[in-house]
């Protein structure tokens, strides 16, 4: 039975664009009243996802239930894909204000009521009442050209929220403001949806905005969901690498989970409050820079370490130590600790996050050409020998983070691609690459390179193994 306080209810959604699949299988529910923000870097899907809510764009897959109010007065829950956007209860503010500049400002926020027939008193009363729910009552006969964008803003929301949707959609419009102002609105923002209590989507690429804004943050990568959860619990329980590096500031480091309670990394055993892992297996760990303790005595210290700089950011000073394991942290603390001083650090129990691996190592399909030779990411390699598959099998190329090199030109390797997602963890690189052929290799390096190089891949033979199906060569 379906949950009366539900009002949106998505159901694997898929969308592609040509041969590029942009949403994979989202499946989403949200709440009356709530404020949710879609979050993600550029080009994960969340304005697609927006976007086919509000019904500028139809999915080839899946559904959008939306709680429907039939002109009988019952309140029924609709699949909206074939209803067109000015028919959906919901409406859209866009980074670009769209605003009609042959119109002043009570004529921009009105132009939607007199669409419909409201009759003139009582567009004057929804008018002039958000108006002042939007601060700008005494704009009412200003060009929308002499405002200023913070001003203009605000009339765009005026004129979406006039038609009492049930749903405002706003898609990243703070994004053309400066610092001061987009802050300034940021709090505005809030307070307006307390007020209106009606339902917000709201997308971002910037995260203290979503942290500021939300009820529920859905983080997004590549065309899927990767978290859905509160504020606090994204920022203190990241479920995987890519939430906790985009999330505010974060030490990942590798480390191996020894039993419940006891992780190993950097060198130490700390004890920790995370269970169920097994035994010594390899995971993530995600430490906040606040929430290392950092002194400048070494007795009764966990660890030591040197700190390497010290910048001061305003509220705190943030430093980077190099610990005596040969693993760099980042830690944040009121008190400023001298440049080359050793210290001793301490890392508390609950303030260990662990995490569980997405991948211990590249595992691609490829098609084997003959014992030594195989195809993948559109390119042939050499590989070790392979016994037991008939050429022309469909297969699993396994190769180790560390065993692919990077090459500054594409035509250097034997395929290319282009660096999409850096991730540190202390003592090295962790990279995805993205190749020519649309797969991902993910590859761990001393080398920095920045986001969108282009690269040339090289794997020597011997770094490539190949087992038919999910079975490990022997």
């Amino acid at each position: 039975m379906r949950d009366n306080n539900i009002i949106i209810d998505i159901e694997h959604l898929s969308k592609s664009f040509g041969d590029q699949q942009v949403l994979k299988d989202i499946s989403l529910y949200i709440r009356k009243g709530e404020f949710v923000t879609l979050l993600g870097p550029s080009g994960c899907g969340k304005t697609t996802l927006l976007r086919m809510i509000a019904g500028f764009l139809q999915p080839d897959e899946g559904k959008i239930m939306m709680e429907w109010d039939s002109k009988g007065g019952k309140t029924e829950f609709l699949d909206v894909a074939k209803i067109p956007p000015h028919e959906r209860p919901l409406n859209t503010v866009f980074q670009r204000y769209a605003l009609f500049p042959h119109l002043d400002v009570y004529d921009n926020i009105a132009f939607g009521l007199k669409l419909k027939g409201v009759p003139k008193d009582e567009i004057d009363v929804r008018v002039r009442k958000v108006l002042k729910l939007v601060s700008m009552s005494d704009y009412e006969d200003r060009d929308v050209n002499s405002l200023s964008g913070g001003q203009q803003q605000r009339v765009a929301i005026a004129r979406s929220i006039v038609n009492r949707p049930k749903v405002l959609l706003l898609d990243e419009p703070l994004a053309a403001l400066d610092l001061k102002m987009r802050q300034d609105m940021q709090i505005e923002l809030k307070e307006m949806h307390q007020k209106l209590g009606i339902t917000f989507i709201y997308v971002t690429h910037d995260q203290a905005e979503a942290l500021t804004l939300s009820d529920t943050i859905v983080v997004m990568n590549e065309g899927k969901i990767q978290q859905i959860g509160t504020p606090t619990d994204i920022y203190n329980e990241p479920v995987n690498s890519f939430v906790a590096d985009f999330i505010g500031e974060s030490n990942i480091l590798n480390g191996t989970m020894i039993e419940d309670r006891k992780v190993r990394f950097i060198g130490y055993d700390f004890d920790c409050v995370d269970e169920g892992f097994g035994e010594n297996v390899p995971v993530d760990v995600v430490i906040r820079p606040e929430d290392i303790y950092i002194m400048n005595k070494t007795e009764g210290a966990q660890f030591t370490g040197t700190v390497k700089s010290c910048t001061f950011k305003g509220v705190h000073y943030e430093m980077y130590v190099d610990t005596d394991s040969g693993n760099e942290l980042q830690i944040q603390d009121y008190n400023a600790f001298e440049t080359g001083s050793t210290v001793g650090l301490v890392i508390r129990p609950d303030d260990i996050q662990v995490m569980r691996k997405e991948r211990v190592e590249n595992t691609v399909d490829c098609t084997l050409v003959d014992e030594t030779h195989i195809e993948m990411l559109g390119e042939e390699f050499e590989c070790k020998p392979v016994s037991g598959i008939a050429p022309g099998s469909s297969a699993k190329a396994h190769i180790s983070f560390s065993k692919i090199d990077l090459m500054d030109h594409e035509e250097e390797g034997t395929a290319s691609g282009e660096v999409w997602f850096i991730l540190y963890k202390g003592d090295h690189y962790h990279l995805t690459v993205k190749t020519e052929s649309g797969e991902y290799l993910y590859v761990d390096t001393q080398d920095i390179w920045d986001k969108g190089d282009l690269v040339g891949i090289r794997i020597l033979p011997e770094d490539i193994t190949v087992t038919e199906g999910d079975e490990q060569a022997k």
